[in-house]
């Protein structure tokens, strides 16, 4: 099952249905988009077995250039999605499907094939499926971050991402982290926890 109050957070343990229906969106953004795309993957913790996630799927979807996004946008309009904006570094150009009543379903990122943000997504995935302590160490941080921001989904996803990079960081992969992230989680987090992480 999938699917998510927008704006709010949840973690639940792993269902193995998840990789039925993203390898389903997966096929059809390729057939929707066709050349347009270089490769599409299911990524984020509902790629990963074993690991608790939010209920919502997340796919990177990897272009050429980015000047093919207003086709994009129509091709995958034509399939439920709607484009919500370019995110940059920090997720790419966002896609999203809902269900009614305001519930998400889907994430697609649309990020350039050659860059770092492609190679990562792939690479923390990879690293959180054969790492158990890893895999262990986030599913911890995941639910510790979800019982203090669950009407907060931008501040659970901030609060992610220095372990991310950090993770990257540790096994040869560099990530940048940008200073408008770090700002708002010392801003925002009241969690001493959370607070070391920045």
């Amino acid at each position: 099952m999938i699917g998510l109050k927008r704006n709010t957070v949840e973690v639940v343990d792993y269902d193995p249905e998840w990789a039925t229906l993203a390898l389903e969106a997966c096929q059809a953004a390729r057939i929707a988009c066709g050349e347009l795309l270089v490769d599409v993957q299911h990524v984020g913790s509902t790629a990963v077995p074993d690991l608790p996630a939010k209920p919502i799927l997340d796919i990177a979807a990897a272009v050429v250039r980015f000047d093919s996004m207003p086709e994009l946008v129509r091709r995958l309009g034509e399939i439920g999605y709607r484009y919500r904006r370019d995110h940059g570094s920090e997720g790419g150009h966002l896609f999203v499907v809902d269900s009614p009543p305001d519930i998400r379903t889907i994430h697609l990122h649309v990020v350039e094939h050659s860059s770092s943000q492609w190679r990562d997504y792939l690479r923390f995935r990879d690293l959180l499926r054969h790492r158990p302590a890893i895999r262990k160490r986030y599913a911890e941080l995941k639910r510790h971050l979800a019982s203090g921001c669950r009407d907060d989904r931008e501040l659970y996803t901030a609060l992610k991402a220095n372990f991310i990079r950090e993770i990257l960081h540790d096994n040869g992969i560099a990530r940048g982290h940008s200073s408008e992230v770090v700002a708002r989680i010392r801003a925002v987090s009241q969690c001493p926890f959370c607070q070391t992480m920045v």
